[in-house]
Parts: C-alpha cells; structure tokens; sequence
C-alpha cells in the first residue's frame, strides 16, 4: 500500500440530534432533528486529509452492513484496501447539537475496538512510501501502532482524544506531532492556565512538535525548539462544531505533507476549522482546499 499518510484511526456512524440545549439528568429532550451519517475521529481526518489534496490510506473496521460508509470514504479518495469489513457492529456516536452550535458526544466503539495484533503488523508490512501515520484515541493497540511506526521509520502525528490515563504510558517522546485541544493538555499534564500547560509540555516532550488548540480563540503551536507561535481565524457565524477539530487536525498534517513552514501550516488549519464551524454534520462540514483563502 502506498500513500504519503496511514491514519489508524477510528470509523463511526453518527446520529445527529439537534437540540435546544444539551439533555439534563432525567430529562427526556425532544429533538429538532436527526441527520445520520459517516463520522468518527479517524474518519473525519482522513476526509480532511484527503480534501486538503493529501494521498491518505486509512486503517479501519466497519460492520458489513455499513459498507456504504466505506463507499463513503474512497468516493473521497481517502484508500480504503485496509478496512475491514466485519460481521458485528460498527462503532457509532450519539451527538447532541445545540442552538449555539456546540456539541455533546456520547460513543460506542464497536468494531474500532477489536483490532488484532497480527492483522496491524501484516498492514504495517506492506506499507511502502509513508512519511506519516496519523492516530486518534477510539482504537485499541495504540502502542502496538507506535512500535510498528517506529521499526518502519513513519513520523506520527498524534491527537489524543478522547484523553485517558493510559495515553500517558505511550512513548509520547517518540513523536513528530502532538495535537491536543486545551482541556486534554491539562489532563496530560496536570497544569491549570494555558502558560504553566505550555511550560509543561515543553519540559515533558522537548522534542516534539506540540499544537494546542483553542476552539474559537484559534490555536498555539510549541515547535520542537521551543519557539512558539499563535493563530486565530474567526469564523462568520457558528452552526454545528462537530467536525472543527479533526479538519483543523487534518489540514496542519496536509501543510506538513505539502512542506508548509509551521506558522503557515497552523493558520491554513485555523481557516479549515473556522470554515467547517459555519456548516452543519461532520465529513459533510469538512472543506476542500480550494475553499480557502490559501
């Protein structure tokens, strides 16, 4: 298999409620309505690796009966030769969107959980000319995927979430990239304000390029020398945030891939992002490269 990044990463149906607010303990909200469609983290970044012109391969599993989303992904011409398709249960997520455009996320892994030691290293194997593997935290074998990058040379570019306490067993010092919103820096790290997370990580992970992302405030980028640089792109209006931080996470890979300095990676990404915020869904949300003012 060749492409110039592998994303092991996760593949949901999503089912999309919109809401007046976010459901309370024993409350029963009606909705607004229901949009059902292709999502999950991994997923999701491999679209917007793929509309930001990026020649991505995904490792995944899906149910049989959901192989229209896999028809799905290669009609983005995201490759799809090494997803499973499997005779139990695709993960899905429950989303909750509110009239402020802010979400609510309740996920099942299902099929994303059920990976084999054997069939990650068989992939791995016949992987031939990958600069990047790309992984998100809704799979297991996370630091089998680690090794197996590290034995064939591929940089990773990692985004946490959702954020657990075994994320901090991996050898997070082994990374390019480190992408993680501002609460799961905090959780990583255990500091409180943006500055001590910032002083924290870079004591942490000296080496490794860490981004920071900021919702609407934009994001901060920590390179691996240390320097550190900012970026914020306000959106025209917000509708749905669902799919902000994987295309923000999809688009700063895409700029590494296309060789972009750092700070122009960080600001074609907050671009992506503030775009995707003004559209409702997920993949549906996720703009193409020519969308931006690039």
């Amino acid at each position: 298999m060749k492409a110039k990044v592998v994303n092991f990463g996760s593949i949901n149906i999503d089912h999309v409620y919109k809401v007046n607010h976010f459901v309370q303990p024993g409350e029963t909200l009606s909705s607004l309505g229901l949009t059902t469609g292709l999502g999950g983290k991994g997923a999701n970044q491999s679209a917007a690796l793929a509309r930001a012109g990026v020649d991505v391969a995904h490792i995944g599993r899906i149910s049989k009966a959901d192989q229209w989303a896999l028809e799905m992904l290669a009609s983005l011409n995201v490759k799809t030769d090494c997803i499973s398709l499997i005779d139990g249960p695709s993960g899905h997520a429950i989303i909750q969107v509110d009239d402020k455009g802010e979400n609510a996320i309740v996920l099942h892994g299902g099929a994303n959980q059920g990976f084999q030691h054997s069939d990650l290293q068989q992939i791995f194997n016949e992987l031939d000319s990958v600069e990047y593997l790309l992984m998100q935290n809704e799979t297991n074998l996370l630091a089998q995927a680690f090794e197996l990058a590290k034995q064939k040379g591929i940089k990773i570019v990692f985004n946490p979430a959702p954020m657990t306490d075994g994320i901090k067993d991996l050898p997070l010092q082994t990374l390019d990239t480190l992408i993680v919103n501002q609460g799961e820096a905090q959780a990583l790290c255990g500091a409180s304000s943006l500055d001590d997370i910032v002083q924290e990580l870079k004591t942490m992970l000296p080496n490794v390029r860490i981004v920071i992302t900021l919702g609407g405030e934009g994001a901060l980028l920590i390179s691996a020398d240390g320097e550190i640089s900012r970026s914020r792109v306000e959106a025209e209006r917000i509708v749905d945030t669902t799919a902000a931080g994987d295309t923000f996470v999809g688009y700063f890979l895409a700029g590494l891939v296309d060789g972009l300095n750092e700070k122009d990676c960080l600001l074609r990404a907050c671009q992506a992002g503030a775009l995707a915020v003004t559209r409702e869904g997920a993949i549906s949300a996720i703009p193409a490269l020519n969308e931006l003012d690039t």
